[in-house]
């Protein structure tokens, strides 16, 4: 693991997804709801984005490419589905189960560790580096 990305560039690219990819799916869900609250179309396209973006653009999402960060597997594989299924929906459920305290672990483990590996990465086997892909990617 090498060039572990730490918690301000992980905050910042998250928040660059949600003003990117939340505000326009908020206006397409309010066009097809006529609500801005929170709807199944901005919760389901927002899961959707986190799933298959990573997986189809060597690790990225369009906040971590602005920043120069990307998910990858601990083991040098190939990042999938099934880790993305694992670091997304599973740790979601975690960090649901557990009131949230398991997000804040994840935010101090971030912070602290020195891989600044959180929950979700440790369920998926992954982590968040500032190394580019290799070629053969």
């Amino acid at each position: 693991m090498l060039n572990p990305a730490g918690f301000w560039a992980r905050l910042g690219a998250s928040l660059l997804d949600s003003l990117i990819i939340g505000i326009p799916l908020a206006i397409i869900s309010y066009l097809i709801v006529g609500d801005w609250e929170d709807t199944p179309i901005t919760s389901f396209g927002n899961m959707l984005y986190s799933l298959i973006v990573p997986v189809l653009w060597y690790g990225y999402t369009v906040g971590k490419k602005m920043l120069g960060i990307r998910i990858v597997k601990v083991d040098g594989s190939k990042l999938g589905y099934g880790a993305m299924i694992l670091r997304v929906i599973v740790s979601g459920l975690v960090y649901i189960f557990t009131l949230g305290i398991a997000l804040i672990v994840s935010a101090f483990m971030v912070g602290i560790r020195e891989d600044k590996r959180a929950i979700h990465d440790f369920i998926a086997g992954t982590y968040v580096t500032y190394d580019p892909p290799e070629e053969k990617e």
